[in-house]
C-alpha cells in the first residue's frame, strides 16, 4: 500500500517531529563505557603497532600508520571520557545496537579468508550481508550494490593505484 501524500511541513514542524522520534539519550555512565572502549582499542593498537615495528619518519615501517591512528584514537577516547557528563548526543544502548556487534562479527571471517582467496569474493559477500541483513535493503539493491562497490574498490585500488592487496583477478 502506498502512503498518502502529506503536505510539506515547516522546518519547525519537522524539527519537532524529529525530536519526538529520536531514541533516548545515553547517560554519563554509558558515555564513559564507550570512551573506555575507545581508549582500550587505541592502547591495544599502540601495543600491536610497536610489535610490528615503527621505523622512523624518513623510513617508516609496517607499524607507523597503525601507531599514528591508534594514538589519535586513544587521545579521542580520553577526550570522550572527559566530556562524558556533558555529552548529550549519544544514543542509549538498545537492541538495535546489536547491529554494530553483528557487523563487527562478520568482519572476523572476512579478515581470516581475504588473505587466502583474495578480497573480491569475501568483500562481495560482506557487503551483501551488510546491505541485505543488517541494512534491510531489497535483494536487488543488495546484489547490485555489493558487486558495484567491490568493482569500484577494485578499479580504484588495484587498477588505478596499483595497491598490492590479495586479489584473484
Amino acid at each position: 500500500m502506498t502512503e498518502p501524500v502529506r503536505e510539506a511541513a515547516t522546518p519547525e514542524e519537522l524539527a519537532a517531529e524529529w525530536e519526538a522520534a529520536k531514541p533516548p539519550e545515553a547517560g554519563p555512565l554509558a558515555n564513559l563505557v564507550a570512551a573506555g572502549a575507545v581508549v582500550a582499542l587505541g592502547v591495544v593498537g599502540i601495543v600491536l603497532s610497536i610489535d610490528l615495528g615503527v621505523g622512523s619518519l624518513s623510513e617508516p615501517a609496517a607499524g607507523s600508520w597503525p601507531l599514528a591512528v591508534s594514538v589519535v584514537l586513544t587521545v579521542l577516547g580520553v577526550v570522550l571520557a572527559a566530556r562524558a557528563r556533558s555529552t548529550h548526543d549519544a544514543e542509549k544502548f538498545s537492541r538495535s545496537s546489536l547491529t554494530v556487534l553483528a557487523a563487527l562479527a562478520t568482519m572476523v571471517p572476512f579478515a581470516l579468508i581475504v588473505g587466502t582467496i583474495g578480497f573480491e569474493i569475501p568483500a562481495v559477500l560482506l557487503a551483501f550481508v551488510w546491505l541485505r541483513f543488517l541494512g534491510r535493503e531489497s535483494w536487488r539493491v543488495s546484489i547490485v550494490g555489493s558487486v558495484a562497490m567491490v568493482a569500484v574498490f577494485y578499479a580504484i585500488f588495484v587498477v588505478a593505484l596499483g595497491v598490492s592487496i590479495p586479489h584473484l583477478f
